[in-house]
């Protein structure tokens, strides 16, 4: 019995683009660098790197947003939402995770290694401006851009992404980013905005520094 596909491929150009220009501002990302290798400004070492992140991440899907899709950033989760839930979450998620860091920063030796050298003045400024446009991307452009058509599956599909962004890094971390990434697109979900699961990762890069470098415990 011969199985006929259906030839009329009907496209939705609002997740083409999303698709398309995502995977390519994170390849971008990967390969590039926008910004100077390394500024020196009064003896304060310019986070470049993470600014090249809110260009990528976070100026040019909201620049799309506005005039390519004439639409409103806080339809892409660019707003507190219910702010009363988030406080909540994001306190207890950040009690939950706290311990757990702890536990790997000092006894993981591949945690260690990979975060114990990443200590430096500027560091809670770098994850700042390297993990907001992070999270827009993901739990802000593409959470809120594919659950208008695909519904609750938008947290899954934001997770593939940034579970794969995280390969370099140490398998215990990097295994656990697809049930990371979907817990953080709950959050964003149930918030209806990026900023909750945002003040958690910001929490989790910086702890595990300072803990990788024998600043906590």
């Amino acid at each position: 019995m011969r199985t006929h596909l259906h030839s009329d491929l009907r496209f939705d150009w609002k997740i083409i683009t999303l698709t398309v220009v995502s995977t390519l501002l994170l390849m971008i990302d990967y390969y590039h660098r926008l910004t100077p290798e390394q500024v020196i400004l009064w003896d304060f070492e310019l986070p470049w790197k993470a600014i090249d992140r809110i260009i990528l991440y976070l100026i040019i899907p909201i620049l799309i947003i506005v005039f390519i899709f004439r639409e409103k950033p806080s339809d892409y989760g660019f707003r507190l939402g219910d702010w009363r839930a988030g406080v909540l979450i994001t306190l207890g998620g950040i009690a939950i995770i706290a311990p757990i860091i702890w536990l790997l920063g000092r006894n993981n030796a591949s945690m260690h290694g990979y975060y114990s050298n990443q200590m430096s003045m500027y560091m809670p400024l770098a994850t700042f401006l390297d993990l907001f446009g992070w999270e827009f991307i993901f739990r802000g452009w593409l959470l809120f851009g594919y659950a208008r058509k695909f519904g609750p599956d938008a947290l899954w599909l934001q997770a593939v992404p940034f579970a794969l962004m995280h390969i370099g890094k140490p398998e215990v971390e990097t295994l656990s980013t697809i049930f990371g990434g979907f817990a953080f697109g709950w959050i964003a979900y149930r918030t209806r905005s990026f900023i909750y699961p945002f003040i958690i990762h910001w929490f989790i890069a910086t702890f595990i520094i300072y803990v990788a470098a024998g600043f906590i415990g």
